[in-house]
């Protein structure tokens, strides 16, 4: 849940997930849509599925694998996650790097290179494999995520309370701030977008993503114009912005009536909203209508 989510976002979540599915055979028994029904609102729902198939995969086994190759296989297990999981559970030797990981490694060592470059990142990868500790590897992973996190930030490094000052290379030289290097700027979008909230007796107009679809495949939405060519627009009910990494949407939700359903819509009862999976923009655009139940 963590994963490009801050822990604010994910506590309620996770508390929930936990209540849901106490167990790796409660979750890997489950049905897709109710495991992307507890997730929905936190984004990425990828990662949803891959748990609940790696739940699927550790009940099968009888145990979560003990060592590093067999994590990693893991549905959704990356080098990251199956490094700190290798490392906090079992003791093995792995450097687990993330975004804080690497903020520290290039201040320490003044690496000149783009931090998002993979070439970079594989450079400060076995500088953390030669630097990591083999009788507390756990430990050396979580404090350097700690130090990243509190100590190394990115704009104010707080370098005079930091243990590694004597020997950071860039403190040294007075260059902290010039590192992690990004010599390259993503490119941001903003798109503009109608949503219609349009009710008839007690049940709403949406539409459900394709299972096979690349993106919140099995996901349910409000129709937007590209779906409703022929409405009456009776009142604007508000707006909001939704970030998907470089891109910020602008949507418009709007009170409306259909002249003509099209054969891909479907009516949804009011009161059994919050037990679809709905997208995260479905429940803001919800949100703009004053459901907060359905929306729950």
């Amino acid at each position: 849940m963590l994963q490009q989510t801050r822990v604010a976002a994910v506590l309620p979540y996770y508390e929930r997930f936990l209540r849901l599915f106490p167990t790796v055979e409660k979750l890997a028994a489950a049905r897709e849509d109710d495991v992307l029904t507890a997730w929905s609102g936190l984004g990425y729902y990828s990662r949803a599925r891959n748990l609940r198939k790696a739940a699927i995969q550790i009940a099968q086994r009888g145990q979560f694998p003990s060592d590093y190759a067999n994590i990693r296989s893991l549905p959704g297990v990356g080098d990251y996650t199956a490094a700190a999981v290798a490392s906090i559970a079992f003791g093995l030797p792995h450097a687990a790097i993330d975004g804080n990981a690497l903020r520290v490694l290039s201040r320490l060592s003044a690496d000149p290179g783009d931090i998002a470059s993979a070439t970079t990142r594989n450079r400060l990868t076995a500088l953390a494999d030669e630097l990591i500790g083999r009788k507390r590897p756990g430990d050396f992973n979580q404090a350097v995520m700690e130090l990243g996190a509190a100590i190394c930030l990115p704009k104010t490094p707080a370098c005079s309370q930091c243990p590694l000052s004597l020997h950071c290379a860039a403190y040294q030289s007075g260059e902290q701030n010039q590192y992690p290097a990004k010599l390259r700027k993503a490119q941001k979008n903003e798109v503009s977008e109608t949503l219609f909230y349009i009710e008839h007796e007690g049940k709403v107009l949406l539409w459900r993503r394709d299972a096979a679809s690349k993106r919140l495949a099995g996901f349910w939405e409000l129709p937007g114009a590209d779906r409703m060519q022929r409405v009456v627009e009776r009142q604007s009910a508000g707006n909001f912005r939704h970030t998907i990494v470089n891109t910020t949407y602008k949507f418009d939700v709007v009170r409306a009536a259909a002249r003509i359903v099209p054969p891909d819509l479907v009516w949804v009862a009011k009161d059994s909203l919050h037990q679809l999976p709905l997208s995260t923009t479905a429940k803001k655009a919800l949100r703009c209508i004053n459901l907060p139940m359905a929306v729950k």
